[in-house]
């Protein structure tokens, strides 16, 4: 593994290494459109790049004044566990720069999150297409 770079630009994405990534993570199935549509919708993107593959992808919607809600922080399993994780959290938090930061988690990676800081909110709540899903997977009661 070499230094990883991060880059906040959506040029040059290949969006079917990204659904790669997705699925490896494991977070999902995107379809490459789909996942494209999300990402230039958003506000802000990161990339990890190890050389020239991409290794991990985050985004965040944001007003930067007051709110952000940052989105679908994944990368490869083999880089997990090395910090790649923090160092993207932090580079977004620091371009989001608001005073309140939300998130969603897999179930498995709450600690992750802990350690960075966040903390388990009582109040929020979603209205799903598919709550069924949803339950099943741990993320809502």
């Amino acid at each position: 593994m070499g230094k990883i770079e991060l880059s906040f630009s959506l040029d040059n994405i290949d969006w079917d290494e990204a659904c790669t990534i997705f699925e490896r993570a494991p977070l999902g199935t995107r379809t490459p459109e789909r996942l494209r549509k999300t990402f230039e919708n958003s506000q802000l993107t990161c990339f990890a790049w190890d050389g020239d593959t991409m290794v991990g992808i985050a985004r965040a919607l944001s007003d930067f004044t007051v709110m952000s809600v940052v989105y679908d922080l994944c990368m490869l399993p083999e880089y997990q566990g090395q910090g790649l994780g923090k160092r993207i959290m932090q580079a977004m938090i620091k371009r989001l720069d608001t005073p309140n930061v939300h998130l969603h988690a897999v179930p498995d990676k709450v600690g992750f999150y802990e350690k960075l800081g966040f903390r388990k909110m009582l109040t929020a709540m979603v209205l799903s297409a598919d709550p069924d899903k949803l339950k099943s997977g741990g993320y809502i009661l």
